[in-house]
């Protein structure tokens, strides 16, 4: 099965590093149809639901402290 991707944005775009993209896929399944690849070639899918919360909670601040707090995401990683 062909792939339908429509480009979005890059997230970077100042390289040639193969900066991490967003895609819709208008032909996967539902759950599956927004696309975000990162610049080692992995992926990850989700349904346009699920991309309009982590947006909404990314428009609230809500992943500010997290994303860049890197004391936040050290202490994260301690196995208790």
């Amino acid at each position: 099965m062909q792939e339908t991707l429509v480009p979005i944005a890059t997230f970077c775009g100042n390289c040639d590093c193969g900066c991490p993209q967003l895609f819709l896929d208008a032909d996967a399944p539902e759950e599956q149809r927004v696309r975000i690849t990162d610049d080692f070639g992995q992926r990850i899918q989700m349904s346009r639901e699920q991309f309009a919360d982590l947006l909404a909670q990314a428009k609230s601040g809500a992943l500010d402290a997290t994303a860049l707090d890197t004391a936040a995401v050290d202490a994260a990683a301690v196995p208790a």
